[in-house]
């Protein structure tokens, strides 16, 4: 991996500038790369989950990863020209001027995850590749096919001083994070990226942590519980949970719970009548992943809640091969459950009650600031008081997950949840360095301001000036 590096920023500084035309050609072989093997990536995608659905990957993966791309492309010319900038009173006048050029930074570092393997590791490149950076990437030793078929298409479409993947376990992530990279991006759990700051702080990386939470979903009393719960459970029930973004937790008011798990089940048992043999239902990703889940409801069982399994088709789990989970709705749900206390990542959703909106703004604010906050209803002073008492990465309105897809929405955390961000014009932002340029005129400001020694009455009236305001 440290070749690799070398090489990389051997070509990069080789290459400086580095054109608009080479970064459209790196982003144009990026869409190829995709349209050219989607059933591809699709298949490996299925292979690795045990079954993922084609339509899905194709949404969330292929079609979500060629859109920023395409972004890219359209916006480059605009995001990556200087920006004027103000000078200060009377050097304008005199003719100082000042601008901000941006730079690519070298070779950016792409940590990606299991759950999202091939958007996960595109939507970046279209940031890194657009502010004209190298990138390496190690990808997620969950998903090895996906891995695999990066490594045989990426050095088809890009030379290996441009863009490179890489793959392995635990130790060679590790070594990857502690490499000297110009930036470092991270894609995955809140506990692995203090690992991964500890790692990038020895060489002062500057990273960007995309890292998830409990993301909670607020049901004012003006919602419309069939519309909101539908919705909900899209958001929940998409790739079987397992995004950042999905809704981790039900805030409700306490008269209107019936309403709600009434809404759930009829929402869940219409998109997914039947679980097992479904192609649109996508599994856990792996035995330690399933078997976390179901202890995670057992715990909730045993800790007195009431547990509401969505199986439509009364379909026997527990005889099936499979690692498919129907929807688990957790009732009662308790601070001393894991399930409130953990990223759920899976098709779990607990359910709490509030008697005022103040009460749930409490509860998530009592939690670590989530990557995402939803709201429901039409109450307009009801979400404007969620909106300015709460902090979270993003928020999406009367709907969930959707602010991901806006891109020129910044995308990130805060806190536990992340740091930094990227998408659109930020994501290019985040991968170039903003370099103030300032020019001097040709007349002795230095004298004219009092800043030449020896110092006299140009130099009082200066300060004198600048203390007054």
């Amino acid at each position: 991996m440290q070749s690799i590096l070398d090489v990389q920023r051997a070509a990069f500084l080789a290459e400086l500038p580095a054109t608009i035309e080479s970064r459209r050609d790196r982003l144009k072989r990026a869409i190829a790369m995709l349209i050219g093997n989607q059933q591809r990536f699709c298949d490996a995608l299925c292979d690795d989950f045990g079954h993922r659905s084609q339509e899905q990957s194709l949404l969330t993966d292929i079609a979500a990863s060629i859109a920023p791309l395409r972004h890219a492309l359209k916006h480059l010319d605009r995001w990556s020209r200087p920006e004027k900038k103000p000078v200060l009173f009377p050097l304008g006048l005199l003719g100082g001027r000042a601008w901000v050029e941006y730079q690519p930074k070298g070779v950016v570092g792409i940590i990606a995850p299991w759950n999202f393997p091939v958007n996960l590791v595109m939507s970046p490149l279209a940031g890194v590749l657009a502010a004209g950076n190298r990138a390496m990437v190690k990808t997620s030793e969950f998903t090895p096919r996906v891995a695999a078929l990066f490594e045989e298409l990426g050095a088809r479409y890009f030379d290996a001083s441009e863009v490179a993947f890489v793959s392995g376990a635990a130790d060679v992530g590790k070594a990857f994070a502690a490499l000297r990279f110009d930036h470092l991006l991270f894609t995955g759990a809140t506990g692995i990226g203090r690992h991964i700051l500890h790692a990038a702080a020895d060489h002062l990386t500057p990273v960007t942590l995309e890292l998830g939470g409990k993301s909670p979903v607020i049901l004012g009393r003006s919602a419309d519980i069939a519309r909101a719960t539908e919705r909900v459970v899209i958001g929940k029930l998409l790739n079987a949970g397992q995004i950042c973004l999905a809704p981790d937790y039900l805030l409700v008011p306490a008269d209107r719970e019936e309403e709600a798990v009434a809404g759930l089940q009829a929402a869940a048992s219409a998109q997914y009548p039947t679980l097992l043999a479904n192609p649109d239902y996508t599994a856990i990703i792996n035995d330690r992943h399933h078997e976390r889940l179901t202890g995670w409801i057992e715990d909730a069982r045993a800790k007195g809640a009431e547990v509401i399994v969505v199986n439509p088709a009364n379909e026997d789990f527990a005889a099936s091969n499979s690692r498919k989970l129907p929807l688990h709705i957790i009732r009662g749900a308790t601070d001393a459950m894991t399930v409130m206390q953990e990223e759920i990542f899976g098709p779990i959703l607990p359910i709490r009650t509030y008697d005022t909106i103040d009460d749930a703004i409490a509860e998530v604010n009592r939690r670590d600031r989530p990557l995402a906050l939803y709201h429901f209803g039409t109450d307009e002073a009801e979400r404007r008081r969620v909106l300015d008492r709460t902090i979270s990465g993003g928020v999406t309105l009367d709907d969930v997950v959707f602010h991901v897809s806006q891109e020129e929405l910044p995308f990130g955390g805060i806190g536990p949840s992340g740091m930094g961000a990227y998408h659109g014009e930020a994501g290019f932002r985040t991968f170039s360095h903003a370099r103030s340029i300032y020019r001097q005129p040709k007349i002795d400001v230095a004298r004219l301001a009092g800043l030449k020694p020896p110092y006299g009455a140009a130099t009082r009236r200066s300060i004198a000036k600048q203390i007054k305001g």
